[in-house]
């Protein structure tokens, strides 16, 4: 007797990244992307929690599965990710009380990633995870860094600590495979110190408020991001509005909208080769109502529909 298809909802079976194909074991990945989760929440300052954001943006974006109907976007009239491969490779070890383990753990899964040809996307954790990611592409070719966030994340020591989730961006102006970094959004009071915006500024750094953002347009933001071949993308969750997304450590009032995410998030995809992003600091356990995991599983569909899109122009 035949099997009975199954219409396979998404309040059933287990739940990977918009239930997409899970593949542990890395000898055996062959995927153009590979969604991982890095449940570290030992760089926060303030409210702790986001180790639950990897679980979280998966169980919500079971909405969106990919499997069988696809994803249709009718403002583009277009099936976004048809014909891309898509994995979840589970999540990095963490090793409670032991953040240098829990960080390497983290770097050595991406670089295996990496070196199976894929496009790593991020599931974090604070954005301390920001850190061992980039570490991973390190020997490789030279991409520019663009962060979506609240807080400028520049700070370089404190009590002894340099890798909490506000020193993300300066540990990456030290990286010599990243040749630039612009910071979109930042806004309000935050971990970084007056003089961090200078170190910021001094290394060359393209920093834009979400009032100048609305006030330049997202054409003229863009013309502004550093120019290279290769790109970085890292988003905070904070760098969205709270009242869109509340689910977050460190909410900032004033934040970016749903679509101007998206659109900033398509100009760079059409800019250069995106070789990697992560979505960090979503804290689901502030948010009852389950919207900042559904906001944060769309903007990575979003975003990597932009990609693939992209990629095919350019071809």
């Amino acid at each position: 007797m035949p099997a009975k298809p199954r219409l396979n909802l998404p309040f059933t079976g287990i739940t990977s990244f918009c239930r997409t194909p899970v593949v542990q074991d890395l000898e055996q990945l062959q995927a153009d992307v590979a969604v991982i989760g890095i449940p570290y929440d030992m760089g926060t300052q303030y409210r702790s929690g986001t180790r639950m954001g990897p679980r979280a943006i998966r169980n919500a974006s079971a909405l969106y599965s990919l499997v069988d109907v696809g994803y249709y976007d009718h403002e583009l009239d277009e099936y976004l990710l048809a014909g891309v491969r898509i994995v979840d490779c589970g999540d990095s070890d963490i090793v409670h009380g032991d953040p240098r383990q829990s960080l390497d753990n983290a770097e050595e899964l991406v670089r295996a990633v990496l070196e199976r040809g894929c496009l790593p996307v991020v599931l974090g954790g604070d954005h301390a995870v920001t850190i061992p990611v980039l570490r991973a592409y390190a020997g490789g070719e030279p991409f520019c860094v663009v962060q979506f966030d609240a807080h400028l994340d520049f700070v370089d020591v404190r009590h002894g600590v340099k890798e909490g989730h506000g020193s993300p961006m300066r540990r990456a102006s030290e990286m010599e495979h990243v040749n630039g970094i612009a910071q979109l959004g930042i806004r309000g009071p935050g971990s970084s110190k007056h003089e961090d915006f200078v170190a910021a500024r001094e290394y060359g750094s393209v920093i834009v408020s979400v009032r100048e953002f609305r006030r330049l347009g997202v054409e003229e933001v863009l013309t502004r991001i550093p120019r290279s071949e290769r790109y970085y993308v890292t988003i905070d969750c904070d760098a969205l509005d709270p009242a869109l997304a509340p689910g977050t450590g460190t909410p900032s009032p004033g934040g970016f909208s749903y679509y101007e995410m998206v659109d900033a998030l398509r100009g760079i995809a059409g800019m250069g080769e995106v070789v990697g992003f992560d979505f960090v600091e979503v804290a689901p356990q502030y948010d009852p109502t389950d919207v900042t995991p559904q906001v944060a599983a769309r903007l990575i569909l979003d975003f990597l529909g932009a990609i693939f899109s992209a990629r095919t122009r350019r071809r």
